[in-house]
């Protein structure tokens, strides 16, 4: 895969374990033994499924090509998303925004993405 942005969502209780430990912690990256990740495409379906009704949540970007071992494995639909199978350092993001609700429940993305 060619070097691309990828994001990573995080409550703000994820969040918090994350600026304690250094990398991001989450239950399901746990659970599956690596980090879910989302192309910019891929964003807007994760945070509906995921993290609709959450509350605010913290967006991080990173460059693919700076994320090791990052392997691009199918998933929903046999789309190949980004997984990581080593921890993931928040000092390495690039960007970071806090998203919030809108009237729906939806997160509002970012339009600078």
């Amino acid at each position: 895969m060619q070097n691309v942005p990828v994001y990573k969502l995080l409550t703000e209780e994820e969040w918090r374990a994350a600026e304690a430990a250094g990398h991001t912690v989450s239950a399901i990256d746990i659970a599956d033994g690596y980090v879910h990740l989302s192309t910019r495409a891929q964003l807007p379906e994760t945070a509906a499924r995921h993290f609709s009704g959450k509350g605010r949540v913290k967006l991080l970007e990173f460059e693919s090509a700076a994320l090791a071992p990052l392997r691009w494995e199918p998933s929903r639909g046999g789309d190949l998303f980004p997984h990581l199978y080593a921890p993931l350092e928040i000092a390495r993001a690039q960007a970071a925004w806090w998203l919030e609700p809108g009237p729906d429940g939806a997160l509002l993305l970012p339009e600078d993405i």
